[in-house]
């Protein structure tokens, strides 16, 4: 039998080519007999053949489980307005971005975008990996979703609708096609009902993200398709880390006024993910016009993305002697899980632990290690004095072998002006 891919000759009963593994038969769906790996037909009785399949791909059935997920609706409103005085091109430009945009933002928060619908997007948590966090993940996307695309174009707005609970999930499936049931109708019905601008969850999703996300109850709504009414949550914003780590006890009170500050700083902080090279960003201003708050919002969202990101608090004072690295040396302290008030023995100990398990070269935890005990105040400065620490702490704070560790206990930012 004659390989259709590179044309070598093969034995009689031959499955996949001697000379380039290519498959060499495949059998037909309908009633079994071998066909060449490039027919279209079967030979035998005429079924449609899917080329180049292997023989067992016809035979294998899709199995699907049942699994609890996270599903997520956003639809464009005002697009129809948008679109209709627009070049065909320009719209086709704009939809593009969109689906780009949520495309990322969903990825960035650790979902799988399940399909496109016109100018609507469905995307799904749980499935093919999940979290326990799932839940707060897709409320977390929706509110970013949502901002983003009033950035898009002026007068474009979008709404979401989030509900949790199971469905039936097609395994080794991508994109369309991987999850099915009720649930998934009636998030698209949530969706439907939500006003410009805001997203609707069910009961399940806000019990599940109410520690970090802020709720308001809107009460029973009356969904086309139901038969009995769905109890709807208007979520407001983020107020904590995942899991409620870090809420206050009081009351939040809302973000306004620096929207498209941290909107920037947003762009900024995956441009450096994307290109691998180094941004600085000043924040500076008068007492009490919302910087730290602003670096909060910052926090909180990147608490929530999927991407391994390492956060390293410090604060310099505005009095004092010997300060000039006293940011930096907050930062190591913070990595290293030391307080002020640890003794010389238990700081040792502790910067030895923390770079075995942080910076993965011999060579360069020996080079390292007397760089952070002098910024902790333990050892005399090293050759080179002050122009020799940066460079030693860089693979300190980068963590060259992260990959494996829990990143949420490594956040941070520096604090000072």
């Amino acid at each position: 039998m004659q390989c259709a891919t590179c044309g070598t000759e093969n034995r009689t009963g031959s499955r996949f080519c001697d000379n380039c593994g290519a498959p060499l038969a495949s059998n037909c769906p309908a009633c079994g007999e071998p066909n060449r790996s490039d027919a279209r037909f079967c030979a035998s009785c005429g079924a449609t053949l899917a080329a180049g399949a292997p023989a067992a791909a016809a035979t294998q059935p899709a199995t699907a489980e049942r699994r609890l997920v996270s599903v997520l609706f956003t639809d464009l409103v005002g697009f129809t307005t948008i679109a209709e005085d627009r070049d065909p091109e320009a719209v086709r430009e704009l939809l593009s971005r969109y689906f780009d945009t949520a495309t990322e933002i969903v990825q960035l928060h650790g979902g799988t975008v399940e399909k496109f619908i016109g100018d609507a997007v469905m995307a799904v948590w749980g499935t093919p990996i999940a979290h326990e966090d799932d839940a707060e993940r897709a409320v977390r996307t929706a509110l970013v979703l949502v901002d983003a695309v009033a950035a898009l174009h002026p007068g474009l707005q979008a709404r979401g609708g989030v509900l949790t609970g199971e469905v039936a999930v097609t395994l080794g499936a991508t994109n369309q096609g991987m999850v099915a049931g009720d649930l998934v109708n009636t998030a698209a019905r949530l969706q439907g009902v939500a006003e410009a601008g805001t997203v609707l969850v069910g009961e399940t999703t806000r019990r599940a993200a109410e520690r970090a996300i802020v709720f308001e109850p809107l009460g029973d709504q009356s969904l086309k398709g139901k038969t009995s009414p769905v109890p709807a949550w208007r979520a407001l914003r983020v107020v904590a880390q995942r899991g409620g780590q870090g809420r206050a006890d009081g009351l939040e009170p809302p973000f306004v006024g620096r929207d498209e500050e941290l909107r920037q700083l947003k762009d900024v902080l995956h441009a450096v993910g994307r290109e691998r090279r180094p941004r600085l960003v000043s924040i500076t201003g008068p007492g009490g016009i919302g910087k730290s708050r602003l670096v909060w919002e910052l926090e909180k969202y990147v608490d929530g993305v999927a991407e391994t990101i390492y956060w390293h608090r410090g604060r310099s004072p505005s009095y004092g002697e010997g300060i000039a690295f006293w940011a930096l040396g907050e930062m190591v302290r913070r990595r290293a899980r030391l307080t002020e008030d640890d003794d010389e023995a238990t700081t040792r100990e502790r910067i030895t632990t923390t770079l075995e398990e942080y910076v993965g070269d011999a060579s360069e935890r020996e080079r390292i290690g007397p760089a952070l005990l002098t910024l902790l105040g333990v050892e005399e400065a090293p050759a080179g004095g002050r122009d020799a620490l940066f460079p030693a702490l860089a693979p300190f704070l980068r963590a060259d072998r992260g990959e494996g560790h829990d990143r949420h206990g490594l956040r941070g930012h520096p604090m000072g002006r």
